[in-house]
């Protein structure tokens, strides 16, 4: 790309972008400001529809474009997969043009849960032990403890201390309320009783970085089990910092890299682990639209904690958004 030319960025969000994404339209209207201040030409896009959508790229053309959304609701709460639903990597792909993250098929395989597990244990990655329960299915006899979450939200949708359950009436009744309070399936795992990691990938090929942190919480925010409740993800009652012991540090980086090789991931997703009854790491999540509220978000925090400058977090988060940015940029050889 020529030095002279400034790219233009169309950032794509709707009422879904909370839930979906990495936050709400204040958050997305920083995230512009922002890579306005780092010189991109930066147009922001509400669509509520799949016709808005493809309106808003007639009107905004633009060189890149990256969304907050999976695909099209009105649902602000959850992301609550519907099976009609349309997604906007699918009509970017469509019509050829080039955006930011993993493809549509990475998309939907990384949102639900059990399918990103299963392909992942396909390649060898460590995952937990796992069991998708349809809706108006039997529940078969599963090892216990469990942990129990709804197969398709983020943001700890659906978690408490309930999700761990020790004995069958309780993996019954956890189970009969992911079907009935969020209307989907429910995933039945190992649970996990270690420490808490959350990984950020950035990049691809030679320059991607995997950024592990440790999280920690204060110990009087937790109820009956040491597990993130969403009510413990904000500022002040967890915190990421880069995990001391080398060892651990370096399995969390192969495991990590491990793992976005198999799902094919791009430019930006963010893995989160638990250290299993045995003391190894597994993988139990990766996150396509990872969090960018500038501090707030595990994102910001750890790109903070490996690239600080004498700016502070906001300009730190400005070099996280440019990297990203860059990343997809130099994929499609713009």
């Amino acid at each position: 790309m020529s030095k002279t030319k400034i790219l233009s960025l169309l950032i794509v969000t709707g009422p879904g972008g909370d839930a979906q994404g990495w936050g709400d339209l204040s958050v997305t209207e920083t995230l512009c400001a922002s890579l306005r201040e780092a010189g991109y030409a930066v147009q922001l896009a509400f669509v509520r529809t799949p016709e808005e959508f493809i309106a808003a790229l007639r009107t905004n053309p633009a060189d890149l474009v990256w969304s907050c959304l999976y695909y099209f609701t009105e649902k602000e709460d959850i992301i609550g997969i519907d099976p009609a639903a349309v997604w906007v990597s699918d009509l970017l792909e469509e019509r050829g043009m080039p955006y930011i993250g993993p493809s549509a098929q990475t998309m939907k395989n990384l949102i639900l849960k059990y399918t990103t597990h299963c392909l992942m244990r396909k390649r060898g990655v460590a995952v937990p032990e796992h069991h998708l329960i349809n809706i108006g299915e039997d529940i078969p006899e599963l090892p216990l403890p469990a942990f129990v979450k709804p197969n398709g939200e983020s943001r700890s949708i659906g978690i408490s201390d309930a999700s761990v359950v020790n004995t069958r009436a309780e993996l019954c009744q956890q189970v009969a309320r992911m079907h009935r309070e969020l209307q989907q399936p429910a995933l039945v795992e190992d649970y996990l009783p270690g420490e808490e990691y959350t990984v950020l990938m950035l990049g691809n090929g030679p320059q991607q970085e995997i950024l592990p942190g440790k999280v920690s919480v204060d110990e009087s925010c937790y109820g009956r089990y040491r597990i993130l409740r969403s009510d413990l993800r904000g500022v002040g009652k967890t915190r990421i910092s880069i995990p001391e012991d080398p060892a651990r540090f370096a399995e969390a980086v192969a495991l990590s890299r491990q793992a976005t090789e198999a799902l094919d991931c791009l430019d930006h997703v963010r893995l989160d682990l638990r250290v299993d009854a045995q003391g190894k790491l597994r993988v139990i999540e990766i996150n396509g639209i990872p969090g960018l509220k500038p501090v707030k978000s595990w994102s910001p925090q750890i790109y903070s904690l490996y690239h600080p400058v004498p700016g502070g977090p906001m300009l730190e988060y400005r070099h996280l958004l440019e990297k990203i940015v860059c990343s997809a940029r130099e994929r499609w050889q713009l």
